[in-house]
C-alpha cells in the first residue's frame, strides 16, 4: 500500500510542477508618446534627480519639507495600506502551499440504552472518548489558479506602492507650493499695512487742510474711502495667513501653530527646471506606474476565474489516536490514519463562471483605458506646468513693469495735486491702481514659483527616491524584500 501512495505523491508533484497556468499573460500595451514637449528647455535632467526644493535657498522651507515626510499622516496611511496589501499576498500565496493542522479533544458520553443499537443488559452507559489527530490537505494548482491570484496580489501590492509614492510626491509639492503662497500673503499684507499707513498720514494731512480752507470736505472723504479700502484688505489677508499656517501644520502631521518664516517671496532663488523626453515620464511618474499595477493584476484575474472552468484536485491526510481510555490513547491499537485523493469540477452553473470571466475581463479594459487615461493626463500636466512656467514668467515680468509705471504715475499726479495743477481725483486713482497692482505683482511672482513646482510634481525624476528615503516606509528597506519575490516553483 505504501508504494502506490508514494507513486500518487509523486506523480502530483510532478503534475504540479509541469501544470499550465491559464489565462493570457500580461503583455505591456504599446503607448504613443509625443516626440518632444511644446515648450524645449536646455538639458537639465540632472537636476530633476536632486533634492529640487533646497534650489529655493530656503533653510526653513526645507525643513518644513522634512518635518512632513516624516510624519505627515497620509504618508502613514499609505504605508499601512502598501502592509495591508502584502499580506495579502502572503495570504493568497499560502494557498499554492500544503496546509498541515491539529486537533485534540476529549468528550464524556452516554450511550442510550434503548437507541438503534441498545445496550447489553447490565453495560455501563458512560464512557469517555480520546480523540488527537495531526492532519494535512493539499489543493494541486495544476491550471495555475493560485498562480494567477498571487500574480494579481503581488501586481496590488506593488500599484498600492507606488500610491504611497506619489504621496510622497505631493506632500513634497503641496509643503513647497503652501510655503510659497504664505511667504505671498506675508508681502501683500506688509504692502496693505504701508499703504494703510501712508493714507493715514495723507488722511490727517487733508483733515488740516480742510480746517484751514485749503481742500474740501469731497476731498477729504476721497482720501478717507481710499484709506478704509486699505484697511479692508489686512483682515482678508490675515484670515488667509492663519489658514495657511495651519494648511502646512496639517502637512507636517502636527496642530496649528505659528509657523516660522525664512525668506522673503523676492529673495527665493529660482530652481532649474528639469527636463526630460516624454517616453521617460512613462518610467518614473508613481500613477503611471501605479496604474500598471492595476492592469497587471486584472490581467492575472481572468486567468484566476477561466480556472474555475478546470478541476481541483485535493490531497488530504491524516494521523492520529481514538481511544475510549486515556491510558491507552497513545498505544498502537488506538492509532487511526486516512488518505484521501479528490476532484471537483463544474458541470453546470447556469453561466456563474460565464459571468466571472466576464466582469474580469470587463475590469481589464477598464484598466487598460485607465493606463492611457492616466498618461494621457500625464503628458498634459508636464506640457500645462512647462507653457505655464514660461508664460508666468513674462506675466510676472510684465506686472513688474506695470508696478513701476504706476508707482511713477502716482509720484507724478501727487506731485501735480500738491502743486494745484491737478485735483485729488487723478491722484486717488493712480493710487488705487498701483495698490492693487502690487498685490496682483505679489501673486503672480507666486505663481511662477509654484509653476516651476508642478514641472517637477509632473516630470516624476529620481527626486522621489531622495524624498522617499527620508519617510519611515523609505527608512524600512526596499519593497521587495518584505515581498519576497523569489520564485516559489
Amino acid at each position: 500500500m505504501r508504494a502506490p501512495v508514494r507513486l500518487a505523491v509523486a506523480a502530483a508533484i510532478t503534475l504540479v510542477a509541469g501544470g499550465c497556468t491559464v489565462g493570457p499573460d500580461y503583455v505591456k500595451p504599446a503607448i504613443e508618446s509625443p516626440p518632444a514637449w511644446r515648450i524645449d528647455y536646455p538639458q537639465a535632467a540632472d537636476v530633476a534627480n536632486t533634492r529640487w526644493w533646497e534650489q529655493f535657498d530656503d533653510p526653513v522651507l526645507t525643513s518644513l519639507i522634512d518635518s512632513a515626510l516624516q510624519q505627515n499622516r497620509d504618508l502613514v496611511i499609505a504605508a499601512a495600506r502598501v502592509d495591508a496589501f502584502i499580506g495579502g499576498l502572503a495570504t493568497t500565496r499560502a494557498q499554492f502551499y500544503p496546509q498541515a493542522g491539529y486537533s485534540l479533544d476529549a468528550s464524556r458520553n452516554r450511550s442510550s440504552a434503548v437507541g438503534a443499537a441498545p445496550l447489553p443488559p447490565g453495560a455501563d452507559p458512560y464512557y469517555s472518548l480520546y480523540n488527537g489527530a495531526l492532519g494535512a490537505s493539499w489543493q494541486l494548482d495544476l491550471f495555475g489558479r493560485v498562480r494567477r491570484q498571487t500574480e494579481a496580489a503581488q501586481a496590488q501590492v506593488y500599484a498600492t506602492e507606488q500610491g504611497r509614492r506619489g504621496v510622497v510626491l505631493s506632500v513634497v509639492a503641496s509643503m513647497a507650493v503652501a510655503y510659497i503662497g504664505l511667504r505671498a500673503l506675508d508681502r501683500q499684507l506688509e504692502i496693505s499695512l504701508q499703504t494703510a499707513k501712508n493714507y493715514a498720514d495723507t488722511a490727517r494731512i487733508f483733515e488740516l487742510r480742510h480746517k484751514g480752507g485749503v481742500v474740501s470736505q469731497l476731498e477729504v472723504a476721497q482720501v478717507d474711502s481710499q484709506y478704509q479700502q486699505a484697511l479692508a484688505a489686512i483682515p482678508q489677508l490675515r484670515q488667509q495667513i492663519a489658514a495657511q499656517e495651519n494648511l502646512i501644520a496639517v502637512l507636517q502631521g502636527r496642530n496649528p501653530y505659528p509657523i516660522p518664516r525664512g525668506k522673503a517671496i523676492g529673495a527665493l532663488s529660482i530652481p532649474k527646471v528639469p527636463d526630460g523626453l516624454p517616453a521617460s515620464l512613462l518610467e518614473r511618474r508613481p500613477d503611471i506606474l501605479q496604474a500598471e499595477q492595476n492592469l497587471i493584476a486584472a490581467n492575472a484575474n481572468v486567468g484566476a476565474t477561466r480556472a474555475l472552468y478546470y478541476p481541483q484536485f485535493n490531497l488530504t491526510a491524516a494521523l492520529g489516536s481514538v481511544s475510549t481510555a486515556f491510558g491507552d490513547f497513545l498505544s498502537g491499537p488506538a492509532s487511526a490514519w486516512s488518505l484521501a485523493a479528490g476532484v471537483v469540477g463544474p458541470l453546470f452553473t447556469a453561466g456563474s463562471i460565464a459571468g466571472q470571466v466576464q466582469s474580469a475581463e470587463a475590469d481589464t479594459a477598464a484598466a487598460l483605458a485607465s493606463y492611457q487615461q492616466t498618461i494621457f493626463n500625464a503628458f498634459r500636466e508636464t506640457n500645462d506646468a512647462l507653457v505655464g512656467t514660461v508664460m508666468k514668467r513674462s506675466e510676472s515680468a510684465a506686472q513688474t513693469q506695470r508696478v513701476a509705471s504706476l508707482r511713477e504715475y502716482a509720484r507724478l499726479s501727487r506731485a501735480r495735486f500738491n502743486n494745484g495743477y491737478a485735483g485729488y481725483i487723478e491722484t486717488l486713482y493712480a493710487e488705487n491702481e498701483l495698490f492693487a497692482a502690487e498685490l496682483v505683482a505679489v501673486r503672480t511672482y507666486a505663481e511662477q514659483y509654484t509653476q516651476i513646482v508642478n514641472v517637477y510634481k509632473a516630470m516624476g525624476g529620481g527626486w522621489i527616491d531622495l524624498a522617499d528615503a527620508q519617510t519611515p516606509a523609505g527608512q524600512a528597506g526596499p519593497l521587495g524584500e518584505r515581498v519576497r519575490t523569489q520564485p516559489l516553483f
